[in-house]
């Protein structure tokens, strides 16, 4: 049998433990990604919600004329615009967050637990927001696409020929290919088949694989379903025609833009409640500032020779 009084001669670890002090991280959540499709968008400040896109009726219908003749026969012409242009409503993602005055007051050390409760809240909303800037029914990126800036897959893999396709569709100043994760990878993959393995550039400290310079950004938002998804192609920003992000700026409150913060008091339970507002939306001020390569299958593998 064990001597239990040599086991006891010397303080054992878990006892000595009891009088140490724990390193504690915050609270860490996995569904936090790092949102690269809300950083390189160009956000527009919307000062009464409503911003609206107006357009030319028919460029083809504006003449000019460059040829040597009297100045006297020159062309007369003029710009036309539409007469119902499209105009964007901003959206907004709301929560309440709710905190026991007991909880913040007795274990807020060494984190304050209301604002631990706001920075998850904050970048659930956060999530969200890039969520519906791609899926929104309304104004999302996929729902926004013109029908002549659609293509499908050759193979159904995403090959080179795919994404070349695609800068036909947006060739003027194209900023960044956006794609699931998993569809990278599928590209990736294609490229390594042929024998053209995609350069990389560092973004944000970040490496991402090319494809003609173009960098392919990663954004698990975009769904995949029975194994195929989507590639975009997107040209950003006011001055290019692109696509433009828009939110509301000077709230109450206010964070970062677009989004704010407010206490809404402490009720009879000694609740406090801290409403927690995104407001924010997304126009595509041209049809050829995006396009979508259609039926990416993720999972098709090719026999290699």
């Amino acid at each position: 049998m064990a001597n239990n009084h040599e086991n006891s001669t010397a303080l054992g670890d878990i006892a000595a433990r009891q009088l140490a002090i724990a390193t504690r991280t915050v609270p860490q959540m996995g569904t936090i990604t790092p949102r690269w499709l809300t950083h390189l968008l160009q956000w527009v400040p919307v000062e009464a919600g409503i911003y609206r896109v107006n357009k030319v009726k028919d460029a083809s219908s504006v003449t000019v004329d460059c040829s040597g003749r009297d100045e006297r026969e020159l062309p007369q012409t003029f710009v036309d615009y539409i007469e119902d242009p499209r105009e964007y409503l901003l959206s907004a993602v709301n929560t309440v967050l709710d905190v026991h005055t007991r909880v913040s007051d007795l274990y807020s050390k060494p984190y304050n637990q209301i604002a631990e409760q706001l920075r998850l809240t904050i970048e659930t909303i956060k999530e969200r927001q890039e969520a519906e800037l791609i899926n929104n029914k309304e104004y999302g990126l996929l729902n926004s696409i013109a029908p002549h800036q659609h293509i499908q897959t050759r193979t159904g893999a995403p090959t080179p020929d795919d994404l070349d396709e695609l800068l036909s569709k947006v060739w003027k100043e194209p900023g960044f290919f956006l794609a699931h994760p998993l569809a990278i990878t599928a590209f990736g993959r294609e490229c390594t088949r042929r024998g053209v393995p995609p350069p990389t550039v560092s973004l944000f400290g970040s490496q991402f694989i090319t494809w003609r310079g173009i960098p392919l950004i990663p954004c698990d938002k975009i769904q995949i379903e029975d194994n195929k998804t989507k590639i975009l192609l997107i040209r950003t920003g006011e001055s290019r025609q692109g696509v433009v992000g828009l939110y509301q700026p000077d709230l109450p409150g206010a964070q970062s833009p677009g989004l704010a913060v407010r206490f809404m008091g402490i009720n009879h339970k000694a609740i406090a409640s801290y409403l927690v507002s995104l407001y924010c939306s997304l126009a595509v001020l041209t049809d050829d500032a995006i396009a979508v390569l259609e039926d990416v299958e993720i999972n098709k593998y090719h026999e290699y020779k």
